[in-house]
């Protein structure tokens, strides 16, 4: 199952294990001014971990990782609101690079909820001894490269240095908040909150009237636990979303057995697909069938619930007149399950193609609407004005609550790396450099920041697929490419401005084979962050065919990439 290269064996083992205790006997000495370290990653959650392991373990180099919250698990440990899930299959959203951790975790759910992927992760931090290697509750203050020395001096907000070879940013696609800049919020005389920083003991909304803003992923899972609980939900909608059922249900044993003796090929579809989905997208047109078939094919797959849906026809992002196809169907669907016309005209008045923003899979999101105590107001009719002392104010009533949510998604791919301090070559700030939009090489460098590698940043597939197998392969492209810098004593590596412009025009160009791009407001490019600059920001070329060119670049010897020694 294991796609990286890199093995535990051998005189550069050897080598390394040496090179390590040097290492550690310097670190001893100068704990109290610069520490000296192979490798800093910041962020440990699924990338985090998975590079230490392969850093500490397969290269048996010095790294440690910088968190800032007080445990493992990264989107999974911030992101508690309710309804929370993975909106990929259990057996999928999981690592495959040991055979044994992938025989001993029994998932119990098909989307597993949050607590329960916090608990794998923090299985993995356990079985993989990878706790003493992370520093908790310690954020990144700044990282600046030196040219001098050839290495990245990290400041923590606790003052601790590092002085680190390698900077490797792990701080996840989805983790940087967006809160709306909403005037009147701090006259407000309730609670709020925003799904993406959710208390960790939890909120109460027994007997309570809520309001949520926001109708994207978050919000239409969290919109019907929060209506089970609460007095009144008052839903304002901006732009109505399509979404597939979820079809939650608890495995069966002989899935799980199913799963554990099919794990390698499940593993071989995964990475050799589009979407890192355990499922092909089927080769067929959606006009190479009748309408009946098309509309009994629809019909089985609504009812199996998931991403599979978006699977049936391989046009169906591709093409506009087949996409008009899926897309009917589903306003159909809606219509047939919210009983009341006049809502439902509301939530099936969509505006974008299905699956041109990344489409939820919900728990009975839209039967939610049929419940007496939730209400829906069109934004696009009566926008929100301000937040008041009582409530919201829209253009044409205050709706007085005691507690707003704000489901308002995340400042996504770019955010929390721009937010943080990080200065390349010449003094060269991350923040500026990517002010016209993010500017990298394969989605793993930025020009102008030597020895600094990014997981699953722009221009990768990143949200565009099932992140575990990604964040795998880029890992594993990582780890093989320090591998190959100490193996031949190099110090440097680092992109040029020609590879970024080269990658960005890849990126546009493949984005462009799709409908993704035709969405204006869609966070891919960026347009839910008001002043962000509008970019196409995820490699929309699929896992696949992303991993080839990376295998190629590598072959070429690391074309795009210079090394100094």
């Amino acid at each position: 199952m294991q796609s990286d290269d890199v093995s535990f064996s051998g005189s550069y083992k050897l080598f390394l294990i040496n090179k390590n205790k040097n290492h550690s006997r310097k670190r001893d000495n100068t704990m109290s001014a610069v520490q000296q370290i192979d490798a800093i990653i910041v962020g440990a959650g699924f990338s985090g971990m998975y590079q230490l392991l392969s850093l500490r373990d397969k290269l048996g180099m010095s790294a440690k990782v910088l968190e800032a919250g007080s445990g493992v698990g990264g989107t999974w440990f911030w992101n508690r609101y309710p309804g929370a899930r993975c909106d990929s299959e259990s057996h999928s959203y999981m690592y495959y690079f040991s055979k044994e951790l992938v025989n001993e975790w029994e998932w119990t759910e098909r989307y597993p909820q949050q607590p329960e992927i916090l608990r794998y992760l923090n299985h993995v931090a356990d079985k993989f001894k990878l706790r003493p290697d992370i520093e908790l509750n310690t954020r990144m203050q700044s990282a600046k490269f030196d040219e001098s020395t050839n290495r990245w001096l990290i400041t923590t907000d606790k003052g601790q240095q590092y002085s680190a070879k390698y900077f490797i940013t792990a701080v996840g696609c989805l983790s940087s908040a967006n809160v709306p800049k909403i005037e009147g919020i701090p006259d407000f005389k309730g609670k709020w909150y925003h799904t993406g920083e959710w208390p960790h003991e939890g909120v109460d909304f027994t007997g309570k009237r809520v309001a949520v803003i926001g109708t994207g992923s978050t919000g239409i899972q969290a919109i019907p636990v929060i209506a089970s609980q609460a007095a009144h939900v008052t839903v304002f909608q901006r732009t109505a979303n399509f979404s597939l059922p979820a079809r939650h249900h608890k495995l069966s044993a002989d899935f799980k057995k199913y799963a554990k003796e099919h794990a390698d090929d499940i593993y071989e579809i995964m990475t050799t697909n589009t979407n890192g989905h355990p499922f092909h997208i089927q080769n067929r047109s959606i006009f190479d069938v009748s309408d009946d078939d098309r509309e009994q094919i629809f019909e089985e797959l609504w009812e199996q619930g998931g991403f599979q849906f978006r699977a049936a026809f391989k046009d169906i992002l591709t093409s506009q007149k087949a996409n008009d196809k899926a897309a009917q169907f589903i306003q159909k669907k809606i219509r047939e399950v919210v009983k009341k016309p006049e809502v439902a005209d509301l939530l099936a008045d969509i505006d974008h193609p299905f699956a041109a923003k990344r489409p939820p899979v919900d728990d009975h999101y839209f039967e939610t609407y049929n419940r007496d105590n939730v209400d829906l107001i069109n934004l696009r009719k009566t926008p929100i004005e301000r937040i008041t002392a009582k409530g919201v104010k829209t253009s044409d009533k205050e709706y007085e609550v005691d507690i707003i949510v704000f489901a308002t998604g995340f400042d996504a791919l770019t955010g929390s790396l721009v937010k943080m301090d990080i200065e390349g070559r010449n003094h060269r700030k991350l923040k500026d450099y990517w002010s016209a939009g993010p500017r990298t090489y394969l989605g793993l460098q930025v020009p102008g920041f030597p020895n600094m590698f990014t997981v699953t940043g722009p221009g990768s597939p990143s949200v565009l697929c099932n992140m575990p197998p990604a964040i795998e392969q880029h890992v594993n492209w990582i780890t093989n490419c320090i591998k190959h810098m100490e193996e031949k004593n190099l110090n440097v590596i680092e992109t040029s401005e020609e590879s970024g412009d080269y990658w960005q025009q890849q990126v546009n160009a493949v984005a462009n084979e799709t409908l993704l791009p035709t969405v204006k407001h869609s966070w891919y490019l960026g347009a839910n962050v008001p002043g962000k600059p509008q970019v196409f920001m995820p490699y929309a070329g699929g896992l696949a065919r992303y991993t080839k060119v990376c295998n190629d670049v590598t072959a070429k010897g690391y074309e795009g990439f210079k090394f100094a020694s």
